[in-house]
């Protein structure tokens, strides 16, 4: 056998090595990917429903028989001891199983202004306790994210401005106001925090 020969040989052993080994790392990838989403979706537990309306209390039970696409992430905050899932989207179903995303506002994890809405009645209900330099995390697959409360405010509902872009790094949370107003509520109430 010529020295050609044993290079042509070597160099298809290495190439289907290479294959085998780029292919089988390419689906334990994808395998850990999937598992890495199952297990940060598992780690959502049940809401604390005590200061919730009985309505509200309602609509998260008839929630749970409809599908919706898998949470972009956790919100977490320990002072009032809201857990809850991040749906992407404001929509009835998101808003009565956890917290939304504000569609036009920055994504988790990326620089700027990330907007999220959910029920005074429900979720939301906490906000009302927080304060300057209260504490928020925000958990997505990728890492999680402390914030730390610069101010609250109330806001008339057509005041679009709390979710225009920041230069830095914020997450603004938006409900109705007053919490225990019957009827739709006249106002909206704003926690604006700030990346740590």
């Amino acid at each position: 056998m010529t020295g050609w020969h044993r290079l042509e040989r070597f160099s298809w052993i290495l190439g289907a090595s290479l294959l085998a080994t780029w292919t089988g790392l390419r689906g334990y990838g994808a395998w850990a990917s999937a598992r890495a989403v199952e297990q940060f979706e598992e780690r959502v537990e049940p809401a604390d429903m005590s200061q919730w309306s009985e309505s509200r209390r309602h609509h998260y039970e008839e929630s749970l028989k409809r599908a919706l696409p898998p949470a972009i992430g956790i919100l977490t905050i320990p002072k009032v001891g809201l857990k809850a899932p991040l749906f992407e989207g404001t929509d009835d179903t998101a808003l009565d199983r956890g917290v939304g995303h504000i569609d036009g506002t920055n994504l988790p994890g990326g620089a700027g202004n990330v907007g999220i809405a959910g029920h005074r009645d429900g979720f939301f209900r906490g906000l009302k306790d927080l304060g300057v330099g209260d504490v928020i995390l925000l958990k997505t697959v990728a890492d999680t994210e402390t914030y730390v409360v610069a101010e609250t405010r109330i806001v008339p509902p057509e005041d679009m401005s709390v979710l225009d872009p920041t230069s830095v790094p914020s997450l603004t949370l938006v409900t109705c106001y007053p919490f225990y107003f019957v009827g739709p509520a006249p106002q909206r109430y704003i926690v604006r925090a700030v990346r740590r």
